[in-house]
């Protein structure tokens, strides 16, 4: 007999999985994962998962409809500086 697949819980993907699920390398997968701009991890043990519905909602963000439309939400896996304190530093007079 074959369990009802609504009670089942969600699905977690490993890094690779993940990767080739959103049609990414897992090196630029992990890349975000450590930037910040990829999609919601968890960390099981010492095993990073993703589910698969965090993957689908991560990727959504990205939607656009045409070339002139903004740019979706989903940022490019490097690092994002953010905006310099307004103080100017430890030395600003």
């Amino acid at each position: 007999m074959r369990p009802d697949i609504a009670v089942l819980p969600p699905r977690f993907l490993r890094t690779k999985e993940a990767a080739d699920f959103l049609s990414l390398s897992a090196r630029t997968l992990e890349k975000h994962r450590t930037y910040g701009t990829g999609p919601s991890y968890r960390k099981l043990g010492g095993r990073v998962v993703y589910a698969v519905d965090d993957l689908q909602a991560w990727a959504e963000r990205g939607a656009v409809t045409s070339t002139s439309d903004p740019r979706g939400s989903v940022l490019p896996a490097k690092r994002h500086t953010s905006t310099p304190p307004a103080h100017g530093g430890r030395y600003a007079r």
